[in-house]
């Protein structure tokens, strides 16, 4: 997507960190917080939206019903990437498709039910072809900063962060009263168009009344089940080097580097993950050299990380979309 037309000034920054603290915040608190009227929010709202640069997606937190959340390596031909990669951006399960590496890797994220559809996924699912040199899948076990905390965005001050506070996610361990109802999907998938949608509007797409819509959101974002996304390509905000990391730590300091590395402002993903490396990390850099500093000063720094894998984000497939898996 380019997005070198638009030229974010620093309300749009303003309205973009405004977004991602509540995705949902009404245009009137927006308009409030951000010193302009409601008018003023909508017109710009609006103007980034339709010009392909900002929009705010409702996404499924499985992790909070007991989903398992995967990462996915696929290595394949270069003329096959494209093709696979718009496959696995089609599916419901998929958040992220990246194309890495001059074209000739594909990482995704996904979420299953169990480990017995963990395994369909992987085994049966992802598209058949003899140009897939190799697939691996990594089980996301923790993580220590997730794309909607990331530090790219933020402009606004105490104060005004303050007041924009969502309605606050229970933190008991197994959300209470919360069973995804048939409705739930057709809620989700809306969302996951336009997480902005009208009251209105996710009724005609459940079949519900207004309040109920009201009601089922509020219960769904209490739980943490339901997050809102600000869904921006990093270098709408500057930042047009993206990578993933993939590293090997001592098991012994494997939550430090974690919880270290989740302080860089460069970092939107830190997990700890199964397979061959237990470490992962999506890092926002401002070019190359930027970096390469990263890489050479920050990262280099923390001793305990043994092997480390760097494969630039050559292109976004996918990003944020995350309606209820099928």
């Amino acid at each position: 997507m380019n997005t070198d037309p638009v030229i974010l000034d620093d309300l749009d920054r303003g309205l973009v960190h405004a977004l991602q603290i509540d995705g949902r915040a009404p245009l009137r608190t927006l308009g409030e917080v951000l010193g302009v009227s409601e008018n003023t929010v909508a017109r710009r709202y609006r103007r980034l939206r339709s010009a392909g640069v900002l929009r705010v997606v409702g996404a499924f937190n499985g992790a909070r019903l007991g989903y398992s959340a995967w990462t996915i390596r696929l290595r394949c031909t270069p003329d096959a990437a494209g093709p696979l990669a718009r496959a696995l951006a089609a599916r419901p399960d998929t958040s992220y498709v990246h194309l890495l590496s001059g074209g000739t890797e594909i990482s995704c994220s996904a979420q299953t039910r169990s480990g017995e559809e963990g395994d369909a996924l992987l085994l049966h699912r992802l598209p058949r072809t003899g140009r897939v040199t190799s697939v691996s899948a990594h089980l996301l076990l923790d993580h220590s900063a997730l794309p909607n905390s990331w530090a790219g965005p933020a402009l606004l001050s105490g104060e005004q962060t303050a007041a924009l506070g969502p309605p606050p996610v229970d933190d008991a361990e197994d959300p209470e009263g919360v069973t995804l109802e048939e409705g739930d999907r057709a809620l989700f998938d809306a969302l996951s168009r336009d997480g902005r949608a009208s009251y209105a509007e996710l009724a005609a797409a459940t079949g519900w009344s207004d309040s109920t819509v009201r009601r089922r959101l509020l219960a769904l974002r209490r739980a943490g089940v339901l997050a809102f996304l600000v869904d921006i390509p990093p270098a709408a905000l500057g930042f047009r080097a993206e990578a993933r990391l993939w590293m090997s730590v001592r098991p012994s300091r494997l939550a430090a580097v974690a919880s270290a590395m989740a302080e860089h402002p460069e970092v939107s993903l830190v997990a700890m993950t199964t397979g061959p490396t237990n470490l992962l990390a999506a890092v926002n850099c401002r070019d190359g050299r930027h970096l390469a500093r990263y890489l050479t000063e920050r990262i280099a720094s923390l001793d305990a990380i043994r092997a480390m894998e760097t494969a630039p984000v050559i292109r976004t497939v996918k990003r944020a979309g995350a309606p209820l898996p099928i």
